[in-house]
């Protein structure tokens, strides 16, 4: 027997398995297990039944600031990173390094606006039922909702 021959029976053996495997599409998973049902779905109940409402306001606040103040910063990141980069294109256009073609610019991006409204008018259905159960949530936990509110100006002013 050569040394790549040896096999027990039943090893390895892709006829001798049992196993039934099941394929799962993705995409049908996703629409029916989609994940803001869990978070905001009929489930969740409202949580004015398990906190107090000072207790539901300070989580709110301090929850909004948070989001508020990462907000605030990664805006001021993104728009010193796109505006300098917009700059350092003008000022290389300028002095002769390089030549954009405006006109190709223009033309690519009004394709890509296009392609876009497409794409959004696809996805109109899913974001409709996001929107929905998320005003859903907020209508069930206002006090929370207007605590994480409050405290997300706050976060955006500090």
């Amino acid at each position: 027997m050569a040394t790549g021959d040896h096999r027990e029976a039943g090893q390895d053996d892709p006829e001798s398995e049992d196993e039934v495997y099941e394929v799962v599409d993705l995409t049908e998973y996703a629409r029916r297990h989609q994940w803001w049902s869990r978070v905001f779905g009929n489930n969740s109940g409202p949580i004015a039944e398990k906190y107090s409402v000072a207790t539901q306001i300070m989580m709110g606040g301090v929850t909004g600031w948070c989001a508020g103040y990462v907000f605030q910063r990664v805006g001021k990141i993104a728009a010193t990173a796109i505006g300098g980069g917009f700059l350092l294109l003008q000022i290389a256009n300028h002095s002769g390094y390089v030549e954009v073609d405006w006109k190709k610019v223009e033309k690519d991006v009004n394709k890509a606006k296009k392609h876009l409204k497409k794409k959004a008018n696809k996805a109109a259905p899913e974001i409709n039922t996001f929107i929905e159960e998320a005003t859903d949530f907020i209508k069930r936990n206002i006090v929370l909702s207007s605590g994480f509110v409050g405290g997300f100006f706050l976060g955006l002013a500090s």
